[in-house]
């Protein structure tokens, strides 16, 4: 795959954050509302996961064109994530077994977590590509943010494998829109205080 079809950070063209957020949680929107309320168009109960997930894979797709479409890019993340919805998602639709869209997060959360620790054991500053940053930061700060949300990723993929495996189809649906978002955001916010001090310290390097 060709360097053109990642972001990074000297490229200018970016898609403004706010239609960066509505392409990258659209698709996990609709899933929700699809499966939720499926049923009122006609479609038995136990058939409602189906839907959704065909609907799933389709914005999914559209949001990717949509993002290639203005910056002629795609970022890293939403690129691996949609085509393991594609593929895990295909997967649900032929076999009509559910296990497989449930195991989306596990394996992308593990994948890039795996993908962080691999690029830190290389000496590689991976973290930047995968969450297509604009941050600058030291050495040092890179390696400890790196560390930090590889172990966060592994986390996620655990705490999906013990939410599909215990708890009903409808429940994972809305953790996977309500939980596992809002633990994203939280997770990343924490990290300021390292992204303060690491960018401080890039900018007295550069002094």
């Amino acid at each position: 795959m060709t360097d053109d079809l990642f972001e990074t950070k000297t490229d200018a063209r970016r898609l403004p954050p706010l239609l960066k957020l509505a392409l990258e949680l659209g698709p996990l929107a609709l899933f929700f509302v699809a499966n939720a309320y499926a049923d009122r168009f006609g479609y038995a109960e136990n058939q409602r996961i189906y839907v959704a997930t065909a609907l799933f894979i389709a914005a999914t797709v559209v949001a990717l064109a949509i993002s290639y479409a203005l910056i002629r890019k795609l970022p890293i993340m939403p690129l691996v994530s949609g085509a393991v919805v594609v593929v895990f998602g295909g997967l649900t639709l032929f076999l009509q077994n559910d296990m497989f869209i449930k195991l989306k997060p596990t394996i992308v959360n593990a994948m890039f977590g795996l993908v962080l620790l691999g690029g830190l054991y290389f000496r590689k500053p991976l973290l930047e590509i995968v969450l297509d940053s604009m941050f600058e930061l030291t050495e040092e700060g890179w390696r400890k943010l790196t560390f930090r949300w590889a172990l966060f990723f592994f986390a996620l993929a655990i705490l999906n494998e013990v939410v599909w495996r215990t708890q009903t189809t409808d429940f994972w649906v809305s953790f996977k829109v309500f939980g596992i978002m809002p633990l994203t955001i939280v997770f990343a916010l924490a990290q300021t205080p390292l992204l303060m001090r690491y960018e401080a310290g890039k900018k007295a390097e550069e002094a």
